[in-house]
């Protein structure tokens, strides 16, 4: 018996050595492969944690040579995979063990810097996998520019090949001299089922078999939500992105998420199709009926034309329950993909996720670059709400044997700007690129966000009262940009009338006096750096606010210049609106519209008019109006634009007392952002300085963030940000709003006008936001688009403490309708700089409707 149990010992034992001794479970192909090209023996790990290996193992020939990027881009979220790259100078393949009858992601990422001797503007290569042609003629170098990037991703699933081997085969362009291919990281990874058949949208009742077909992802959108990282994705490592830069129009909906109480129920369906942050978090057209019907909610996508392409929708409805309670249609390019679909009529639940796919062709018909999706309230059904729903939405190109496209062509404009930019770049290749800032917008290779604002050009052009014209063509922000500061009178400020012709309106030096009745000084509603500021009337009684230049300041020159490269390129609903400008004999005017109720700051405390206290929906709404316009500047513009002098005299209140910031002075954008921030001297107002852009120099658009938090306390405190007269530890508000709000007395602090009139969830969200807007370090702190969801939130529960899924319907206007040109689409992010300074004037008290503060000493 002893023998028996002794001899079965020894077989398990051989039994595991022979396990062990067989190649590991990915050599077969049923595992991922995450290969570091060009890393070292050992590998390496990214942000995210995950283990990339070395390349070696699966290079199969060709002439190719390792290299580390000369120059780390600040986007860049991590090194591992981008630092380091293989080069090929010669046709040359990798092979990998796969199941034959299996799908996979192929992920291949690109960093075009320098690699040695190699330049990234001389890669020209195609990619071929076992046939499919995946890139051709494809230059990252040239996508990466044209589209504001520094690094891209390109996303394949491939149908099952009927092969035990997959064959990715880099071959250099034979059209150009010294052309090479290289690759930085490559994803292998077996995927689920996750495609089958799809709807035909124009063909009643026609599908398409979609399980041999190849899949190039081009968007992945969590729409309504934030970016979801590869880490928190369903187990397929996919990145999921905001789905805010591809709205169409000013009609953008409700952002909604679900509350803790519901739980997301997938049922039968297979919980990799997309994770529960998807299903939980959704846009809408809102709650007003009539607004609903009288407009789409609307996404445009640009694609390559010529092709096929697979739309997947995402749905789950966690705020009803009922079949007929919104029902709407489904339209894309204008062809109705779904009529009458109902969320719960199609999962049965509250809770219940499901998905819907579309296959459009699209022709290469001129212009035809544009992949159209709409939704729209159902009225023939009647239905309780007429409202529409989204989760989620994923747009893939299908074809079976090529799925390359051309490479994107910089517009003219960018690269004008880039020649002239030449002097702030070290070397050759950064000189031809740009930045764009934080890990999700870097990362998004196949999400072509240069979409922005090309959306806009459909539109007509809006006349303000005074028939100011509106370009014809939206202009990039230039980072070297500057114009002369003299006057036209000495014949170079002609530079600055040339710059601003077409932009916005421009008034004669009559006009500016006939307008303030020759500068009257009872017409004088505030005094500043850049000089004072007068209220005007121009064109039969339209009310204006006009700054007229100070001919000592020169900072006020710069004031001028940046003033209207800045707002004569920007229409927002909370950004103040620039009329025009005028230079003539000296003087410089520039013309805004009138904001009839002035400055926040004199609403919240030293106002004259103490009985017009603001109650605390109306702070939440200017606080979420200031902060759209915040926002707006940090990603919605060619560049991210750093305000740098946010603060409750610069946020300004229209007869609607609608929020609107202004005083672009200090502002600061434009490429030469190459450390992830602008190296400044250091400007802004005290009480609302950044801490850390203080201590290091180094500006970002954190640095608006911490400002804004300081708005926020003082909003809710009504008090000046510094009171001398105060005990030591009170005279900074920010230091004693962080102290009481950690002690919990927060609410003996706050004004007391407010106290016992708000909701206590909504005072404690805000509190909470305010307090992550003053983090010491700018990492720590939220994005505009992250405060203003909370502050949304926050509004939310003061008007429905018991309901907090469905924010506000936002019914107006958000976007001025700007005119844009084709060539010159917005990109997201980073950076020029110009500036001056600006004081706090803490006995400001006029009626004034812009944020000018008398400076003694100047600026």
């Amino acid at each position: 018996m002893h023998t028996s149990v002794c001899s079965l010992i020894v077989i398990i034992i051989c039994v595991i050595v022979l396990l062990n001794s067989f190649p590991a479970s990915s050599d077969k192909g049923d595992e991922s492969l995450i290969l570091g090209c060009g890393l070292g023996e050992g590998g390496g790990k990214d942000v995210d944690g995950r283990q990339w290996v070395p390349d070696n193992k699966y290079f199969s020939g060709g002439n190719s040579t390792t290299s580390k990027a000369s120059f780390q881009d600040p986007s860049l979220s991590s090194e591992v995979p981008y630092m380091t790259s293989r080069v090929f100078t010669s046709e040359s393949s990798y092979k990998f063990p796969i199941q034959p009858d299996k799908r996979y992601w192929l992920r291949l990422h690109f960093y075009p810097s320098v690699y040695g001797n190699f330049n990234p503007s001389n890669s020209y290569f195609s990619v071929v996998a076992n046939g499919v042609t995946l890139l051709s003629n494809f230059s990252a170098s040239i996508t990466c520019q044209a589209l504001s990037q520094a690094y891209i991703d390109r996303e394949y699933s491939l149908a099952p090949l009927d092969s035990d081997t997959l064959t990715v085969t880099f071959k250099p362009s034979d059209k150009y001299k010294r052309a090479f291919a290289f690759i930085n990281g490559i994803q292998l990874i077996q995927m689920p089922g996750l495609f089958e058949s799809a709807t035909m949208v124009g063909y009643a009742g026609q599908t398409i078999d979609t399980t041999t077909m190849h899949f190039q992802t081009m968007f992945r959108l969590n729409v309504g939500g934030q970016y979801i990282s590869p880490m928190h994705d369903s187990s397929l490592s996919r990145m999921w992105y905001d789905d805010t830069p591809y709205l169409y129009g000013a009609a953008t909906g409700v952002t909604n998420q679900a509350t803790k109480d519901v739980q997301i129920n997938y049922k039968t369906m297979p919980q990799y199709i997309a994770p529960p942050v998807v299903y939980s978090t959704s846009r809408s057209m809102g709650t007003n009926k009539d607004v609903n019907m009288g407009f789409n909610l609307t996404w445009v996508f640009q694609i390559d034309p010529n092709s096929m392409y697979l739309t997947r929708l995402h749905f789950c409805d966690y705020y009803y329950s009922k079949v007929n309670q919104i029902v709407f249609n489904i339209f894309i390019n204008n062809q109705t993909a779904e009529a009458q679909a109902d969320v719960i009529g199609w999962t049965g639940g509250k809770g219940v996720p499901t998905y819907k796919d579309y296959v459009v062709y699209v022709q290469g018909d001129p212009g035809a670059d544009q992949l159209w999706l709409a939704l729209h309230p159902a009225p023939d059904t009647k239905p309780e709400y007429y409202d529409a729903i989204l989760n989620g939405v994923e747009v893939f190109k299908l074809n079976d044997t090529n799925l390359s496209g051309p490479n994107p062509q910089p517009s003219e404009m960018l690269m004008e700007h880039e020649e002239k930019a030449k002097g702030f770049h070290d070397t050759r290749y950064t000189r031809r690129t740009f930045v764009i800032g934080g890990a999700a917008g870097g990362a998004a290779g196949f999400v072509l966000v240069a979409a922005i604002f090309a959306f806009v050009h459909r539109q007509k052009k809006k006349k303000a009262p005074g028939s100011y014209t509106n370009t014809s063509s939206w202009l990039p922000l230039y980072g070297n940009s500057h114009t002369s500061t003299k006057s036209s009178k000495g014949g170079s400020g002609k530079s600055v009338t040339a710059m601003a012709q077409g932009l916005c309106r421009y008034f004669s030096l009559e006009e500016m006096k006939h307008a303030t009745k020759n500068f009257d000084e009872s017409n004088v509603i505030g005094v500043g750096g850049f000089g004072k500021v007068y209220k005007g009337v121009i064109d039969n009684g339209f009310k204006v606010a006009i700054k007229k230049s100070n001919p000592q300041s020169e900072q006020g020159v710069d004031e001028f210049q940046t003033e209207i490269e800045m707002l004569s390129k920007l229409r927002h609903k909370h950004l103040v609106s620039l009329i025009g400008f005028c230079e003539e004999d000296g003087e410089m005017c520039l013309v805004y519209d009138y904001m009839a109720h002035g400055t926040l700051r004199e609403h919240v405390y030293k106002g004259n008019k103490p009985l017009d206290t603001l109650t605390w929906k109306q702070r939440l709404e200017i606080c979420i109006g200031a902060a759209r316009g915040l926002h707006y500047l940090h990603t919605g513009a060619k560049y991210t634009i750093i305000h740098r002098d946010v603060k409750t005299t610069n946020i300004l209140l229209d007869e609607n007392w609608v929020a609107k910031v202004s005083d672009f002075g200090l502002s600061k954008t434009g490429p030469n952002m190459n450390n992830g921030h602008v190296s400044t001297v250091v400007k802004g107002s005290f009480g609302y300085l950044d801490p850390e852009y203080f201590r290091r120099q180094q500006l970002t658009e954190k640095s608006d963030v911490y400002s804004f938090g300081v708005v926020l306390f003082e909003v809710l405190c009504a008090r000046p940000v510094l009171n001398p007269n105060l005990q030591r530890e009170q005279v900074s508000l920010a230091d004693w709003a962080l102290y009481n709000k950690r002690r919990g007395t927060l609410e003996d602090i706050i004004d007391p006008n407010l106290k016992g009139k708000i909701n206590p969830e909504s005072l404690k969200k805000f509190a909470d936001a305010a307090e992550k807007c003053l983090s010491d370090h700018g990492l720590d702190r939220p994005s505009m688009n992250d405060l203003l969801w909370n502050l949304e939130f926050s509004l939310n529960l003061q008007e429905n403490p018991n309901s907090s899924t469905h924010h506000p319907n936002h019914e107006e206007s958000e976007f001025e309708e700007v005119s844009l040109e084709n060539d010159d689409m917005a990109a997201h992010y980073k950076n020029l700089g110009l500036g001056s300074a600006q004081q706090v004037s803490q006995d400001e008290n006029t009626a004034a409707i812009f944020s000018q503060i008398v400076d003694p000493t100047g600026r």
